[in-house]
């Protein structure tokens, strides 16, 4: 049961997601900025999760603790930085539902290929037929969704 829980997680945090480009591309219109309202998103990101961090158990160790990380985690805040900045740049060219369609495609692609390395520490899942052919339709997906927008 706590499996369909997380199942269920994933979904509404990803349809909470959807929501993102368009409120931030809205924001954007009204300030005329579109890194302005990525820079008013992402603080507003970050006073948020420092507050939980706060008060669900924050230690005086967490932060000495910071010096240990290899220099790439950092990539995971550039990689933020550019999925908010680059959503409200391209969502009102492409549209949320391509814009999702694609990103949900390249984040396929891309797992696909952490999983096949093992990258990252992680346990190796490589590629097989199965899931060339499931990446296949989620680019054919991707082509349905842009061809049904002309």
């Amino acid at each position: 049961m706590k499996y369909y829980l997380y199942l269920a997680s994933a979904i509404a945090i990803g349809a909470a997601l959807s929501l993102q480009p368009s409120i931030n591309t809205t924001m954007a219109r009204v300030l005329g900025s579109p890194l302005l309202s990525a820079v008013i998103s992402i603080t507003i990101s970050f006073v948020v999760v420092v507050c939980l961090w706060l008060a669900l158990g924050s230690t005086s160790d967490d932060l000495t603790r910071v010096r240990q990380l290899p220099w790439w985690i950092f990539v995971g805040g550039i990689i933020g930085v550019v999925f908010v900045a680059g959503a409200i740049v391209t969502t009102p060219v492409l549209g949320v539902a391509l814009f999702f369609v694609c990103v949900v495609a390249g984040q396929l692609l891309g797992s696909t290929v952490t999983d096949h390395i093992g990258a990252f520490g992680l346990e190796v899942k490589p590629i097989n037929s199965i899931k060339m052919i499931g990446l296949g339709l989620v680019v054919l997906g991707a082509a349905l969704v842009q061809y049904s927008n002309t």
